[in-house]
């Protein structure tokens, strides 16, 4: 908070700025340290187990407590290249040539016999791997290429290897390739913003540089960390994302009040407290925000989202810390160099500190001078746009949602299309007291012949029965051969959860059973736990804000005032997210295929994270507005200049968010483009309708009560009269300065 003298954030800026060089070895030596130690631990990825959840989740446990966990599987499918039948002769020497091959390979543990499809059009034989399935995606990569070198000699067949293991190497190598993409070209357009933003390769360099280091040390630290939660995939590119984001902000808010402050006339170290005491408390606070809006998501019930949550916190926390220590130093170290080399258009209008900006003033008009009309016309467009949003559907991103570009997935299609059972399996999973074996054989044999019976369930194989070794533990593999999108694969969990298992299994005294499986069961426990879990987290964050904004301001009106915008703002994107995604209008425009639905886990995390990057500039606005009002201006010109003088700052972080995000929406993977899309729309929303129209609307229309229940609240509606934007801009800076104290 800012005080009367130099609070904890001034005397940390004064400290590094005097100390420059001390400051920034030790900051090198903190990002070096991190790494250093984050590469010595590395990152533990997070297994099946880990993400288990609901009643899946505790039927993969019992058969683990059997010794009938999964196994990886792959399928060595043969057919024709046209679909029709397939030739006997030719497809049993292709598969004798490639099972020779994978049988002198390590790591196999058995092979299967042949099984052709109904439709004479392809022949697959199991291979099972030994060894940890988990594993499976990390070992597969021999098989592959013993099957590519077995290919050749049969170019009159389709010969591939299809499995839960090559899908997801391939996912994962589809990832690293588009991820890996996205974060070096954030790199040279973040760069590009920055420029147009200072004028000069210096300054624009340093929050570039200083959001990268954020992201090193944060990258570091997250491999320790995950050794506690597990990574379950998108952590280490969302720290990336996120410390850009999040770190080029921070300094850009920073540096921008320090070259202002400087234009006005005062001197690189006053300049840079007075940029501490007013942006680095903007920053504090912003970043507290973030952390705390983070934190909601250990509510979430999962790894995935405590994991989130741990890298955000970590990168965040970093990134403050870097912007009110490191940052001044570099700005004392460079002082009139940052400068320098000046690109000469760019920095002409980069000059114009004295000039009102027009363009902001000529769209802040209607907001000042017709509130009414201004909130009631944005507020409905908002709402209009959430619409969509009431008819949102969830669901947790299955093996039928993934790219069709991955090649395994092309094979998977393949796949299902000539054997129906291969699409979607529930496990049925039961253990009985000892001594009560021969109650569970017969009731195993009563669930298979009610699945049998019944239409939803595949017939041909028939559901595969394991039997652990002391005959207490079973499991029974049960195929549907409907999408796990669609409602008759629902219905047939439903039939197994609701009727059959229980009816059979539940007859036996002390039988432990529950239903599961890798997509069907798996996304409808994921969606009831975030459902279960989402007023929870979305409570807790917004309360948290409410609190922190109130702490910062001394306003309860401007906390509420807060909270409606973030959710109006939220509201708004993921009607946007329901209105894309749900439907077919925008797939070539984004270069997707509808699922009809949106990731489950997308609306969680996207409020909790726009939560917090939307602070970043409300924070830097708000306490810009509460400045100019401070300093002698009625309410309605403190609106004016507060938002005018913030705008080029605002809209370039904004400007830098939308473009990394946008990246995102560019990705194959549904899930990264849904979130892609779904943050870059939030943030040009918030930085637009929010912060142009609908926030100085309000403002206006509140007045002074705004500020309650803080003494700006009570100060008298006749105001100064009023000054010329630069007078006003010298006052202001004027009282910041002279609530430092003066140096010896």
């Amino acid at each position: 908070m800012i005080v009367e003298g130099r609070n904890v954030i001034t005397r940390a800026a004064r400290w590094s700025a005097v100390h420059p060089w001390w400051a920034i070895a030790l900051w090198v030596a903190f990002v070096v340290g991190a790494l250093v130690v984050g590469g010595l631990t590395g990152t533990r990825q997070a297994t099946n187990s880990d993400l288990s959840i609901g009643q899946s989740g505790r039927a993969a446990a019992i058969a683990r407590a059997g010794g009938l966990q999964e196994r990886a599987v792959e399928n060595l499918l043969v057919s024709s290249w046209g679909g029709g039948r397939l030739d006997p002769a030719r497809a049993q020497a292709a598969l004798d040539d490639a099972t020779r091959g994978l049988r002198g390979l390590p790591g196999i543990a058995s092979i299967g016999q042949p099984q052709s499809a109904p439709d004479g059009a392809a022949v697959l034989v199991p291979v099972t791997l030994a060894g940890d399935p988990e594993t499976a995606a990390d070992r597969v990569q021999p098989l592959l290429d013993s099957v590519e070198a077995s290919r050749s000699g049969h170019g009159d067949v389709r010969m591939e290897l299809v499995g839960a293991g090559s899908i997801k190497a391939g996912l994962n190598d589809m990832l690293s390739k588009d991820l890996g993409k996205a974060t070096v070209l954030s790199l040279p357009v973040t760069l590009l913003v920055m420029v147009f933003v200072f004028g000069a390769i210096i300054a624009a360099s340093v929050p570039v540089v200083l959001g990268l280091s954020s992201v090193l040390a944060g990258l570091g630290l997250w491999g320790v960390a995950s050794q506690i939660v597990p990574d379950p995939g998108p952590v280490t590119q969302f720290i990336v994302l996120m410390g850009m984001a999040i770190g080029v902000d921070y300094s850009l808010f920073y540096l921008k009040r320090q070259r202002e402050e400087r234009a006005l006339g005062a001197d690189n170290i006053d300049a840079i407290e007075i940029a501490a005491a007013t942006s680095g408390h903007s920053v504090l606070v912003s970043g507290v925000v973030v952390l705390v809006s983070m934190g909601a998501l250990y509510l979430g019930g999962h790894v995935a989202f405590e994991s989130m949550a741990t890298g955000a916190v970590i990168v965040v926390s970093i990134a403050i810390i870097s912007s009110l220590t490191v940052l001044p130093a570099m700005l004392s170290r460079f002082g009139r160099y940052l400068d320098a080399p000046r690109v000469p258009l760019v920095w002409r209008l980069t000059q114009k500190g004295g000039v009102k900006p027009r363009l902001w003033s000529t769209m802040l008009k209607p907001s000042l001078r017709h509130p009414v009309i201004a909130l009631v016309a944005s507020v409905a467009a908002l709402l209009v746009l959430a619409l969509p949003a009431l008819g949102l559907k969830l669901k947790a991103t299955g093996i039928d949602d993934l790219p069709r570009s991955i090649p395994a997935m092309q094979s998977y299609q393949r796949l299902t299309q000539s054997f129906p059972s291969q699409s979607d399996t529930h496990t049925v999973a039961v253990k009985v007291p000892p001594g009560r074996a021969a109650e569970l054989s017969s009731a195993v044999h009563e669930l298979v012949r009610g699945a049998l019976a019944d239409p939803l369930f595949v017939h041909d194989p028939a559901p595969v029965v394991r039997t652990s070794a002391d005959g207490t533990v079973a499991t029974v593999a049960i195929g549907t051969q409907f999408d796990s999108g669609s409602a008759q694969a629902r219905a047939s969990l439903d039939r197994l959860r609701a009727d059959l298992a229980p009816r059979t299994l539940g007859a036996v005294a002390g039988a432990q059973f529950a239903v599961g499986g890798s997509d069907v069961a798996y996304d409808v426990d994921y969606r009831a736990n975030v459902m279960d879990k989402m007023p929870w987290v979305l409570g807790v964050a917004l309360a948290l804000t409410f609190l922190v904004m109130a702490l910062a301001f001394r306003s309860v009106v401007l906390a509420l005032i807060t909270v409606a915008l973030n959710l109006l703002s939220t509201a708004a994107s993921f009607g946007v997210l329901a209105l894309i995604f749900q439907h077919t209008w925008a797939e070539d425009l984004l270069h997707f295929e509808s699922t009809g639905r949106v990731v489950a886990w997308l609306p969680l995390m996207l409020f909790v994270i726009l939560l917090g990057l939307s602070m970043d500039y409300h924070v830097f606005v708000v306490s810009r507005i509460r400045e100019a009002a401070r300093g002698g201006l009625s309410l309605r010109e403190a609106v004016e200049q507060g938002i005018t003088r913030t705008a080029g700052v605002v809209t370039s972080a904004a400007v830098v968010m939308v473009c990394v995000f946008a990246l995102l929406a560019s990705l194959n993977y549904i899930e990264m483009k849904q979130m892609g899309v779904g943050m870059a729309c939030a943030v040009l929303l918030d930085a637009t309708v929010i912060r142009i129209v609908v926030l100085p609307a309000m403002i206006t229309l509140l007045g002074w009560k705004t500020w309650w229940p803080s003494r700006l609240a009570r100060q008298s509606v006749a105001r100064a009269p009023r000054m010329p934007a630069v007078v006003a801009a010298a006052a202001a800076s004027a009282a910041a300065r002279s609530s430092l104290p003066q140096r010896p």
